[in-house]
């Protein structure tokens, strides 16, 4: 079963036809990058993903459960950083926590068992605060904090409700390359947990669609980039996805060289963003494909040895 899968999802507004038949599927684990031209429908993918903007034609289920309104399942992170300014950080990632375990009249009429868990709700916000490396910073309100400490807030917030899928609008775009380079690196960690968890027979915690229009932090950060565009045979018809191919994975302590990305960088550039360039969609959609192989030829060295 797949943390998120996409089948056949059409959206139009109108007599406008904004997407035609996505088909997507997204593994438990997976940092999947998301690409595209403006005004090429990912918005719209995304809010169809969270549940705001159900598709037209088509389903979208999170672990074999169609979404058709906002839930736990799907948590979403936007670039602007969406905070309680009066919480602080701790404050705010446990709000969520308060709102999914407690009620209204258990806070009044059952006094002592909510303290218990909101004192729980702090413990479990600091301990994600101190993942995401904000453990001195606990008791801060946005006001104090920078732009790439309010985001790391937001993405505490996200997750701590433990979603099957999180997805980031384009977070870190508003950020000074310092901060984004950092934030970069915090994903790449997420990424090391996941395959650790996979390596115990364990649900890999954190999976990942993040949409951004920097080519060279897509390919970065994820392990699976998809490009979606209205660049193909049918395009009139609207966006589909045009590119799915695997990318190199980048360990937090590797150099980060980008060098070992251009090809891949300028072959995803000509296939999603080069209008004059008309494919047919499938042309790069090849990820479960190469991950197959891969698979084959990691079996086959391992039965030679």
């Amino acid at each position: 079963m797949y943390a998120l899968d996409i089948q056949n999802v059409s959206k139009w507004f109108g007599e406008r036809r904004i997407l035609n038949k996505i088909n997507l599927q997204i593994a438990a684990g997976q940092i999947v990058a998301m690409v595209g031209p403006s005004g090429c429908g990912k918005s719209t993918l995304l809010k169809a993903i969270l549940g705001t903007h159900p598709p037209s034609e088509g389903q979208i289920l999170a672990e074999g459960l169609e979404i058709r309104k906002p839930s736990r399942d799907v948590g979403i992170v936007y670039q602007n950083y969406a905070l309680y300014e009066f919480l602080s950080a701790e404050e705010n990632v446990a709000f969520g926590l308060k709102l999914a375990e407690t009620n209204f009249p258990s806070r009044f009429f059952a006094l002592p068992a909510y303290l218990r868990k909101r004192k729980e709700h702090l413990e479990k916000s600091r301990a994600f605060l101190e993942k995401v490396g904000l453990g001195a910073a606990t008791g801060h309100y946005p006001a104090e904090l920078s732009g790439g400490m309010r985001q790391r807030v937001a993405i505490a917030q996200a997750f701590i409700l433990k979603p099957k899928v999180v997805l980031l609008d384009e977070p870190f775009g508003a950020l000074d390359e310092t901060t984004r380079e950092e934030l970069q690196l915090m994903l790449l960690r997420f990424y090391q947990e996941n395959l650790k968890a996979k390596q115990a027979g364990q649900v890999p915690p954190y999976t990942i669609i993040i949409v951004t229009h920097e080519l060279n932090e897509a390919l970065y950060v994820a392990d699976r980039v998809v490009g979606l565009s209205r660049f193909h045979e049918t395009g009139d018809q609207g966006a589909m996805v045009v590119y799915d191919r695997p990318c190199p994975v980048f360990k937090p302590e590797d150099p980060k060289d980008f060098s070992k990305l251009i090809e891949q960088r300028e072959e995803l550039r000509h296939a999603v963003f080069d209008q004059s360039y008309i494919k047919h969609h499938s042309k790069y959609v090849s990820f479960w494909d190469e991950l197959s192989r891969d698979v084959e030829d990691a079996n086959s060295a391992t039965q030679s040895t």
